[in-house]
């Protein structure tokens, strides 16, 4: 069940800051999942989907389908000849205008419903959700929090022919004992959004989540040594929000047959990318020059094996 609205193709900035015209057009839906949570997706490059291999973009803690990069990333994406996806989850707290207007549900959040729901997208591509398609190659690309439940859920998802993760975490369990101890005691944890200057708050669902599940489903370095798919790590050299540490710590746990792992040197968190977004930059430039190419080779390697 969904409502959609086209959305106008407008025109954009190249790398090269010239203007050109982007020739993707754009759909809005919304998805109702299997617990009755909407989802908003804004999917690109819907003319001629049916043919096109399809990629999912999974933001991280904290963020949004528009968030940034995103949708310019997506619009790339969608020139280059896919079937972009993206979405918000629908316990990331962020409303259609990408104001934190839903806290509730954002302090209710858990990373395995976030799991459950990429499952549930990519089930809603296969099914036709977006339009009858023919045997596409399906790729996730997620950043940050959203990079682990991609290599989660690429290690389960037989339909995920390749993987790229951006300043992916290592590991969701990410606070000390005091925290945990004193998030017990109060029944929440405080989080402060530096872009909005708004303090959020955890609820206990997320801590016993993270407790009852980080040596089995939830452990990301196993996930990562258990994917028998292509993988493409990315990782800004001097991100302070999830160290480079964690990406190689990613890497040593995969099949480095498979892996490949580019470090950005001079890159943050987020490339040096900034919401409102305000154009690219050289760093940014090879980090979707080398995605892009990843799936392009990717999803021709897949074809050439099925074939």
């Amino acid at each position: 069940m969904y409502e959609s609205k086209f959305l106008n193709i407008y025109q954009n900035l190249d790398f090269s800051g010239h203007i050109c015209h982007i020739v993707s057009m754009t759909q809005d839906y919304s998805y109702k999942t299997l617990k009755n949570n909407i989802i908003s997706i804004t999917a690109f490059g819907v003319d001629g989907m049916a043919n096109k291999d399809c990629i999912i973009f999974v933001h991280g803690f904290k963020g949004f389908k528009d968030w940034g990069f995103v949708p310019y990333t997506a619009e790339h994406l969608a020139n280059k000849g896919f079937f972009v996806v993206t979405f918000n989850f629908s316990h990331n707290g962020v409303d259609d205008n990408g104001e934190f207007t839903e806290p509730d549900k954002f302090a209710e959040n858990t990373f395995s419903l976030e799991i459950e729901e990429l499952d549930e997208i990519i089930s809603a591509y296969k099914n036709g959700f977006f339009g009858v398609i023919e045997d596409n190659n399906i790729g996730l690309l997620g950043h940050s929090r959203g990079g682990g439940v991609s290599i989660i859920t690429a290690s389960e998802n037989k339909n995920i022919v390749g993987l790229v993760t951006w300043s992916s975490v290592a590991k969701f369990d990410r606070y000390t004992e005091r925290q945990k101890s004193e998030w017990r005691e109060k029944g929440i944890f405080e989080v402060l959004n530096s872009r909005t200057k708004q303090v959020m708050k955890l609820n206990l669902s997320l801590l016993e989540d993270i407790e009852e599940n980080k040596y089995g489903r939830l452990n990301i370095l196993n996930a990562a040594g258990k994917l028998s798919k292509r993988f493409l790590l990315v990782h800004g050299e001097q991100d302070l929000t999830v160290p480079i540490k964690e990406a190689e710590m990613i890497y040593d746990g995969s099949d480095n047959s498979l892996t490949e792992f580019i470090k950005i040197p001079g890159a943050g968190h987020t490339f040096d990318i900034k919401h409102p977004f305000e154009g690219s930059n050289h760093k940014f430039d090879k980090v979707l020059k080398e995605t892009e190419e990843f799936f392009t080779s990717t999803f021709k390697h897949s074809e050439a094996n099925s074939g």
